[in-house]
């Protein structure tokens, strides 16, 4: 028996379970399993690792990208560098932290991305953020990011100060925070609405709901949008490939 399966907390809202579980059955992969593993603290890891040998992948939610990391033993370059990880493969006791975020971003952030498209505001700072940040600048987009929190980085500002001038400069505006997912529902990040256009692209991180508050309000504006579904779709599929390698 070989299990897989998801660390988080809450896990309401994953879509890995049945994603997973179908795909097994589906495919015919016999003596496998996908299973949840909602940790209320981070802590709780080690003792599900020591517990569960069989487990040779694990998928990483909120909160966990980046406090997973003080308990992995190998790290692809991606993770290195961006300092968080959504995909662990388990071998011979060897615990190696990818980041596949950044692929199923990419391919599906750049297919309705126009020539006008060339600043984005990040907004949001966790683990899912720096995967963004780092894709934005692989493909040279400048970008600035927006935080709850004061900060010292150049590259950061508060959400009080974006502007309508901010607004007009940055036509992208990518949600990587968990505003507007389910149960938040009702919630989207605090910027100013009115002042976005049909020029503008706005991307949401979060798949349910498919059409979250934030590009509601997008949407009404005329801006193009996306949600996160499709880069869902890949780096599940990319996660599951690093699992099985070898």
């Amino acid at each position: 028996m070989v299990i897989y399966g998801i660390i988080g907390f809450p896990l309401t809202h994953s879509f890995s379970k049945q994603y997973f579980s179908n795909k097994i059955e589906k495919e015919g992969i016999t003596g496998a399993e996908y299973h949840t593993f909602p940790l209320t603290s981070i802590n709780e890891f080690p003792d599900l690792i020591k517990n569960g040998p069989l487990i040779r992948g694990l998928s990483v939610t909120i909160p966990y990208k980046e406090k997973v990391l003080q308990f992995i033993n190998h790290f692809s370059n991606e993770v290195i560098e961006i300092g968080a990880t959504n995909c662990i493969s388990i071998k011979d006791g060897k615990l190696t932290a990818y980041n596949t975020d950044i692929i199923g971003f990419e391919k599906s952030f750049v297919k309705k991305l126009l020539s006008n498209h060339t600043k984005a505001l990040v907004l949001g700072t966790g683990g899912a953020s720096k995967a963004v940040q780092f894709v934005l600048k692989k493909i040279g987009i400048q970008f600035l990011v927006v935080s709850r929190n004061i900060s010292e980085h150049k590259k950061f500002i508060q959400y009080s100060q974006v502007t309508k001038e901010i607004m007009d400069t940055y036509s992208i505006i990518i949600n990587a925070t968990p505003l507007g997912m389910s149960p938040l529902e009702l919630t989207c990040p605090p910027i100013p609405y009115a002042s976005i256009t049909p020029q503008h692209y706005l991307y949401d991180l979060v798949y349910k709901p498919e059409k979250t508050l934030f590009l509601q309000k997008g949407e009404l504006q005329g801006a193009t949008i996306e949600n996160g579904y499709e880069m869902l779709l890949i780096q599940a599929e990319e996660n599951w490939k690093r699992w099985n390698e070898g």
